[in-house]
C-alpha cells in the first residue's frame, strides 16, 4: 500500500517551518509530498534547501484549495492521500 501525504502550500514559508518536521517524522511509510500554488515568498527555496529528499509538485498558478490539490493529484502514483 503507497500512502502519500500532500501538503497543499502558497505563500506558507512559516507554517512549513513550523509543522513540516512532524508531519515528517510521523509519515515514515509515506512519501510527503508538497504542492506549491505559485508561491511568491521563500517557499520553494526553503524546501530546497532544508528537505531536498521531499517532492515538491509546483503549479504555475494560485489556483485555491480544490483545483491546486487536484492537479497535484494527478501527478502522484499512489493508493491513499492523506490532505
Amino acid at each position: 500500500m503507497k500512502t502519500a501525504v500532500v501538503i497543499l502550500n502558497w505563500n506558507g514559508k512559516n507554517w512549513l517551518e513550523k509543522f513540516l518536521p512532524n508531519v515528517i517524522s510521523n509519515s515514515s511509510d509515506s512519501e510527503v509530498i508538497i504542492a506549491d500554488n505559485n508561491s511568491s515568498d521563500d517557499s520553494i527555496k526553503f524546501l530546497e534547501e532544508n528537505y531536498s529528499n521531499i517532492r515538491i509538485i509546483q503549479n504555475d498558478g494560485n489556483f485555491g484549495y480544490a483545483k491546486g490539490y487536484n492537479l497535484a493529484l494527478k501527478q502522484i502514483n499512489a493508493e491513499y492521500f492523506v490532505l
